[in-house]
Order: structure tokens, then C-alpha cells, then sequence
């Protein structure tokens, strides 16, 4: 993985997940531009997959538990699907704000993952 995808990965999640989260307690309802935000963190978290798939080719593996690894990744990779799925349908400013908290709680996820593949069994 390199690290300054890892960055980037965060950064966009915690922009994506205050936009959401501000437009969603100012009485917006899921807009493009929420739902868009969401959706790039998505294309990045499948950036993210295929780079950890691809990594141990390369020699290069998690250095802490991997079970902890693939478990974040694979959550990260379906908690957007599922709170863009669950804002198509409820369309309620409230939907915009837990596609907010997902956002966020994927760019938790990710700098843990980050922490298990560079960090920790260091």
C-alpha cells in the first residue's frame, strides 16, 4: 500500500463525511453532491482492494494481523454501498447524515488498516 494513497483515502473520507453531515442537518435531503462524495470514497476504497490484493505478488503483506486487515477492508468496501443504497431509498435529510458517519467511520477504518499494515509487528 503507499502511504500517501493511505492519506489522500482519509482526507477525502472526513471531506465527503462533514459535507454530508453539514448538509444533512441543514434540511438537505441526498443531493448529487452528497451521493457523489460517497461514491468517490467508494472508488477509492476498490483502488484500495485491488492494491491489497495485488501487494503480496510484490512481497509486500500486512505486518500486523491480516484477518484484522481484511475484515476492515472489506466493511470499508461495503458500508458506502450500503448507506447509498439506504439514502437512495429513504431520501430523508437523515440519510444524508448517516452517509456522513460513514464516510467517517471508513476513514477510521482506513488508518487502521494503515497502522496494521505498516505499524504494528514492526
Amino acid at each position: 500500500m503507499i502511504e500517501w494513497f493511505t492519506i489522500v483515502q482519509v482526507a477525502v473520507a472526513v471531506l465527503a463525511g462533514i459535507l454530508c453531515v453539514v448538509l444533512g442537518l441543514a434540511g438537505r435531503k441526498p443531493t448529487d453532491l452528497t451521493m457523489g462524495a460517497t461514491a468517490l470514497v467508494e472508488v477509492l476504497l476498490i483502488v484500495q482492494l485491488v492494491i491489497a490484493i495485488a501487494a503480496p505478488a510484490f512481497g509486500n503483506t500486512p505486518s500486523g494481523d491480516p484477518l484484522e486487515f481484511w475484515v476492515y477492508l472489506v466493511s470499508a468496501v461495503l458500508l458506502p454501498v450500503a448507506g447509498g443504497f439506504w439514502a437512495l431509498v429513504e431520501r430523508s435529510r437523515w440519510s444524508t447524515v448517516i452517509l456522513g458517519a460513514v464516510c467517517l467511520a471508513v476513514a477510521v477504518m482506513v488508518y487502521r488498516m494503515n497502522v496494521i499494515w505498516f505499524v504494528q509487528g514492526s
